[in-house]
């Protein structure tokens, strides 16, 4: 990365915030689409055609990261790629964002830059422009980010599910949640699941080529595989049952699962963090390309109403994380 404008020990409070604020000017390029960038009140964009699409997270140190688990600037991919994701699972693309920023006066601005210029490097992956944003002062490191994007074909809800659908994936699964397990215990192999909590890797643009393809319904799987197909469930009134023999389980999530004395499906099943993609199509031959189907649609139980079965029965396993 460059080097910091700013003294190595300095302090967000050493530099102030108009000064760091200042530097981010190079770090965050603008697209075509700005007509108004950092600087004003508001930035001014340029909606050509279609839907806009926006979405908020957020990321509280100690609750959704730390940072003597991940770099900076792997904190900053990872606040990015949340957000594009999001936008990726309604079928469009991400084409700005903003960033707000509360931190401790004591943080250091070297942190501050790198994890700026880490999101701004996730961005660059969807050709997105960091537009505006804010700074505060606060006891704890929150990190709020809102992104907007375009629908150039109607958008993919997650209430379109249909009885006799079929169920796929794109992008990686359960390898962040593999991760997580292994620094959780204070350990930092295998380094493969480490790097993708830390690096997340979403299918940017499989969202779209779903919705060409005719998907009824998707979500970017964000809080584990099993809670996110609930919520699809939910919104559409159906059931919808996974299969276990549809995933290969890889070699490090076998390593993780007998170093913990744990099914290393539950990684796949229930973890969060790797934000790949969930979508329901309306048959197998209908599900495009770079798309594993997982399992199928049926109608909402009539004694227990919508839901998410595996192989048939009930999941005992964790099924997701949940804030409250």
């Amino acid at each position: 990365m460059p080097a910091s404008p700013f003294p190595p020990d300095a302090t967000l409070a050493d530099v102030g915030e108009f000064a760091f604020i200042a530097a981010l000017d190079e770090v965050f390029e603008q697209g075509e689409q700005v007509l108004v960038g950092p600087g004003d009140d508001a930035a001014v964009l340029r909606v050509r055609t279609g839907h806009v699409v926006v979405s908020t997270d957020l990321m509280v140190e100690g609750r959704h990261f730390r940072r003597d688990w991940a770099g900076a600037a792997d904190v900053g991919a990872r606040a990015a790629a949340q957000n594009l994701s999001d936008v990726n699972a309604m079928g469009g693309t991400a084409h700005s964002l903003t960033i707000g920023l509360a931190a401790p006066a004591d943080l250091p601005a070297s942190w501050a830059l790198d994890f700026a210029r880490g999101f701004a490097e996730e961005c660059a992956k969807v050709g997105a422009s960091v537009v505006g944003g804010d700074m505060a002062r606060s006891e704890t490191l929150v990190i709020a980010v809102t992104v907007l994007g375009a629908c150039t074909v109607a958008p993919v809800l997650r209430s379109g599910a249909e009885p006799g659908d079929v169920v796929a994936l794109a992008g990686r699964q359960g390898w962040a949640a593999g991760g997580l397990a292994v620094l959780g215990r204070g350990f930092r192999s295998p380094r493969a699941l480490v790097e993708a909590y830390r690096r997340p890797e979403p299918p940017y643009g499989a969202g779209r080529v779903a919705a060409d393809a005719g998907a009824t319904a998707m979500i970017d799987v964000s809080d584990g595989l099993l809670a996110d197909a609930r919520h699809v469930a939910v919104a559409s009134g159906v059931s919808i049952d996974v299969r276990r023999d549809a995933f290969e389980v890889a070699e490090p999530l076998h390593a993780v699962g007998s170093a913990l004395g744990a099914d290393p499906i539950q990684f796949i099943l229930g973890g969060g963090d790797d934000h790949p993609l969930l979508a329901c199509f309306p048959s197998a031959g209908d599900v495009p390309e770079g798309w594993q189907v997982i399992g199928s649609v049926g109608p909402a139980d009539p004694r227990t109403g919508p839901g998410v079965t595996v192989d048939g029965g009930e999941y005992e396993g964790p099924t997701g994380w949940t804030h409250f």
